[in-house]
């Protein structure tokens, strides 16, 4: 059968058999891919070493009649080790993966495989917070899903002024006229459209004032997220 090339990110890992794993993989060309590891889990076999989690990866694979092909060969491309060497950022990035996987399909586009690797090399950086990444990525899956609040105008229709405060409407996704209560100004709005740009984490780490506009607008993509998926 016909060997395929692709790049990949591990999403899952399962035992299988005595010395095997069932792959779970996300790759730019062809979606989520199930495949198996024969004797990955043997000490001296050659596929273990471009299986990392938190690593990109090229690999070499055959598919299957069913759901799940045959992985024949790996190669490490990057490893984002300091992932790995910070618990905190371990656990962010397993949230990221699961996020992921949850909000995608067999076949989803190629831009999320982009988004979890931008997702990545942004939790190998330490200058980065880790609530600035979970914004980032929130951001990021909401768009792809085709949910991105109204950052031009209000739940009225008209243009957002930068001299007034908003509150926010999830059930219109945009944002209410609040001139004395609402938590969101203009610099916030400002913050959000950079979020849910092509923009990679980093640049919104340089914003001036950059924790105190996370906060709320982290919880902003937050509920809006859960509100997307009910």
């Amino acid at each position: 059968m016909r060997q395929l090339v692709t790049t990949a990110i591990i999403l899952k890992r399962t035992d299988y058999g005595e010395a095997d794993r069932i792959l779970t993989l996300l790759t730019p060309e062809y979606g989520k891919l199930a495949l198996l590891a024969k004797g990955v889990r043997k000490v001296k076999s050659k596929l273990a070493g471009g299986i990392e989690l938190f690593s990109v990866s090229e690999i070499t694979f055959i598919k299957g009649r069913g759901d799940v092909g045959t992985l024949v060969s790996t190669r490490l491309l990057k490893h984002y080790a300091k992932i790995v060497g910070n618990l905190d950022r371990t656990m962010l990035g397993y949230d990221l993966i699961k996020q992921l996987n949850k909000a995608t399909e067999d076949e989803p586009e190629e831009e999320y495989f982009h988004v979890l690797q931008a997702g990545f090399e942004a939790l190998d950086d330490p200058d980065i917070a880790g609530d600035l990444i979970r914004l980032w990525f929130g951001a990021q899956l909401l768009k792809l899903a085709g949910h991105t609040p109204n950052l031009e105008t209000d739940n009225q229709g008209s243009r957002l002024n930068a001299e007034t405060h908003y509150s926010f409407s999830y059930e219109h996704m945009a944002f209410v006229d609040n001139p004395h209560h609402g938590q969101f100004s203009a610099d916030h709005i400002k913050f959000l459209r950079l979020a849910f740009s092509a923009h990679p984490p980093r640049v919104l780490a340089q914003v001036q004032g950059v924790g105190k506009l996370a906060t709320p607008c982290l919880q902003l993509v937050q509920t809006a997220r859960s509100a997307s998926m009910q």
